[in-house]
């Protein structure tokens, strides 16, 4: 039985759309089969937050970027958005490595699709440099993955933060298949030959291809178990027998409410939100400390407000970002630039200083919750209006603001490789992108109130 198509879900509660620890995954990558090796628990969730990054840095892209384009982000992130708590680096390097080389077969789970992909790389390139005393990945994928992951006709929601509960190979394997069918009307996925069930989720190169008895009492049973423990799904294995031999195996799938242990559970760190930050100059051991002492939440926000900051022309340049990032956090109030923050920022030494002298510290007047929504609302609208902008006309603007970070002494070497890559819709660049745009189309005041209408 076959699921409808499902819609982009709406943000998790606290964060901003798009920034949810949440993969949308193509139906025709749901089932990861070895073909040249083993393929390990950790280097399964590594890949499976490169999808997530990579994704959330396409869906900020009006275009597909060209072949050569490399995403990248902190090692450390990566591993901590997997559950993993930093140490296994070295371990990591091994696995990334190997995943260049490694070919695995991409399928459905919808009946008769059968193999998607034969024998793809899981990586097209990789590559491991040392910035700043950090190690950073760099990565790209095939052209067809590239394709499904940045618009997929069909996906499954998976949420990396469930994933960094469950303990085996099986359990992860499983549970992304049945996330499939947590909607569907039937409650039940396909039924499908035992061998196939060996081959889906075992991690050995052909499957275990084991006795059905022996892989059940070794894989299944622990795995669902654990999937009905640690997850939102309830699970129930179905054998189909003929004769006396179990022939077809399918599941039953039921959502259920998440225990209070599991809402509680400490959250795995975003690489995106680490990766934000350092477009900002803000170091990931620093961006760290911040989320250990005010939390994800609150620092997603306050990180919102910095880039909205950082991207106002009419205000001096914020010369240390992260002392800026620290004092709305300690401020905690909805002002979008705290006289508090103004005046460390000008106090601290610059990370990226802004050569005019600065002008006296200026105050934001405190803005409602409401009026902050619907600002964020116009700063929305106009984003999809430079999206849809043909791509020499979008150069344009993108210029433009590439001029006036550098102007303000905010041009780092991270924003100009990214704006070479053509990923210019992210992070602070986007936010400056869509401050000139705006301004020079709708006046200085286009995020005031009585512009909604126009703007939207």
């Amino acid at each position: 039985m076959d699921i409808p198509d499902v819609a982009l879900p709406p943000a998790a509660p606290g964060r901003t759309g798009g920034e949810q620890r949440e993969l949308r995954k193509p139906h025709e990558m749901i089932v990861m089969v070895p073909r040249s090796a083993r393929v390990t628990l950790t280097a399964r969730r590594i890949y499976t937050v490169l999808l997530q990054v990579s994704q959330a840095r396409l869906s900020a892209m009006p275009t597909m970027p060209l072949a050569d384009f490399l995403f990248e982000a902190p090692l450390a992130a990566v591993l901590r958005t997997t559950g993993s708590d930093g140490t296994d680096r070295t371990a990591a390097k091994r696995y990334l490595g190997e995943m260049r080389s490694l070919e695995v077969d991409w399928e459905s789970t919808a009946p008769g699709d059968g193999v998607k992909w034969r024998g793809f790389s899981m990586l097209s390139e990789v590559a491991l440099e040392v910035r700043r005393g950090e190690t950073w990945v760099s990565w790209s994928f095939p052209p067809s993955i590239m394709s499904a992951l940045r618009e997929p006709a069909r996906w499954a929601r998976i949420d990396l933060d469930v994933l960094a509960r469950l303990s085996t190979y099986a359990a992860i394997a499983l549970y992304e298949i049945c996330v499939r069918y947590r909607d569907n009307p039937g409650g039940v996925t396909s039924r499908k030959p035992v061998s196939w069930w060996t081959d889906a989720l075992s991690n050995m190169p052909g499957g275990d291809r084991r006795e059905w008895r022996k892989f059940k009492n070794e894989r299944i049973k622990e795995a669902v178990a654990e999937i009905n423990q640690e997850t939102d799904l309830e699970i129930e294995l179905i054998e189909h027998r003929q004769g006396r031999v179990v022939d077809e195996v399918q599941f039953a799938v039921r959502r259920r409410p998440r225990s209070g242990t599991q809402t509680s559970a400490p959250q795995p760190v975003d690489a995106n939100l680490v990766m934000r930050a350092e477009t900002l100059g803000i170091r990931e051991i620093k961006l760290d400390g911040l989320i250990k002492e005010f939390g994800d939440v609150a620092v997603r926000a306050k990180l919102d407000m910095l880039e909205r900051r950082a991207a106002n022309t009419s205000l001096r340049a914020v010369d240390n970002a992260y002392s800026y990032l620290r004092s709305l956090l300690r401020q905690g109030g909805a002002s979008d630039a705290p006289e508090a923050a103004e005046a460390e920022a000008a106090a601290s030494p610059a990370a990226g200083v802004s050569n005019a002298p600065p002008p006296a510290a200026v105050t934001m007047p405190s803005i409602s919750k409401g009026d902050d929504a619907a600002a964020g609302e116009r700063i929305r609208a106009m984003r999809r209006e430079v999206e849809a902008l043909d791509s020499a006309v979008r150069q344009h603007w993108v210029e433009l603001a590439l001029q006036s970070l550098a102007a303000r002494g905010l041009l780092t070497a991270v924003i100009s490789r990214r704006a070479a890559q053509g990923d210019v819709m992210h992070g602070l660049l986007g936010s400056v992108v869509v401050q000139t745009y705006a301004t020079a189309t709708y006046g200085a005041d286009w995020n005031a109130a009585p512009l909604l209408s126009q703007a939207a």
